[in-house]
């Protein structure tokens, strides 16, 4: 079942948002060459502790996950597209870092994420993470009501086919609210007009994962969390939170 959203439950999902906004911003700030990815998980917790908030993402144990998630922070660098776990990994001159954060605030989540590069960049990865970015905008602009799920995945996997890049096979986004997870599943390539029909009070996570080296297959890390794309080429996840509403998408986890 999914569930519409009331003007003022959107209100205090926004609240989630902006706790979810501030951590990405902290961790952006903070990663720099020589910074583990586990204290950027700290970085991370902090948000979380100084906000009163708790994390949508530490002991998440869905039914693939051999153990409950270990962390506050995705950390996905270089070819690791997305449910990278933070280590002692010290990031280098070049990588890409794909980070994915959720907060949950008197029961409601928020969830985004976002990519980069730390440190000198090569002009093939600016090149990944722009175009993701612009997928996620035109999945965004697609989110109004009277549209359909397909639209936004129409949308998102018109981008990132054009530019030949491969799209995470069987992953795409999904609904948020009183859980990270909900209905519907929000997919990243889709036929236009069809699908689940957009409503007003509908919340959707929107997020793109866009891999480098065209192909869509994923191989499993040894942690049983990581995905990694099959060629070991570069990967990026940019994600938003978003609310359908009578005025257009309104983006809950927006800076």
């Amino acid at each position: 079942m999914i569930e519409l959203k009331t003007p003022g439950e959107l209100d205090a999902m926004r609240l989630a948002g902006k706790v979810v906004a501030t951590a990405l911003q902290a961790v952006r700030s903070a990663a720099g060459v020589g910074t583990s990815l586990r204290e950027l998980d700290e970085v991370a917790a902090d948000v979380l502790a100084d906000a009163g908030a708790r994390s949508s993402f530490l002991h998440y144990h869905p039914g693939f996950a051999p153990s409950p998630y270990p962390a506050v922070l995705c950390t996905s660098v270089n070819d690791a597209v997305v449910h990278g776990i933070p280590t002692a990994h010290r990031l280098a001159d070049g990588d890409l870092l794909s980070i994915d954060f959720g907060a949950e605030v008197d029961g409601w989540h928020g969830d985004a994420a976002v990519s980069f590069v730390v440190g000198t960049p090569r002009q093939a990865d600016l090149d990944l993470i722009a175009t993701t970015e612009r997928a996620l905008d035109a999945g965004i602009a697609a989110a109004r009501p009277g549209n359909r799920l397909g639209d936004i995945g129409h949308a998102i996997g018109t981008v990132g086919r054009s530019a030949g890049y491969g799209l995470l096979a069987d992953h795409g986004g999904h609904g948020v609210g009183r859980a990270m997870h909900e209905a519907p599943h929000v997919p990243n390539e889709a036929t236009a007009g069809t699908g689940l029909g957009l409503r007003p009070g509908m919340v959707l996570a929107i997020e793109p994962m866009f891999v480098a080296g065209g192909v869509d297959a994923y191989r499993l890390g040894e942690d049983g969390w990581t995905l990694f794309t099959a060629d070991g080429s570069r990967a990026a996840h940019v994600e938003h939170t978003v609310a359908i509403t009578a005025d257009g998408p309104r983006i809950l986890t927006a800076p």
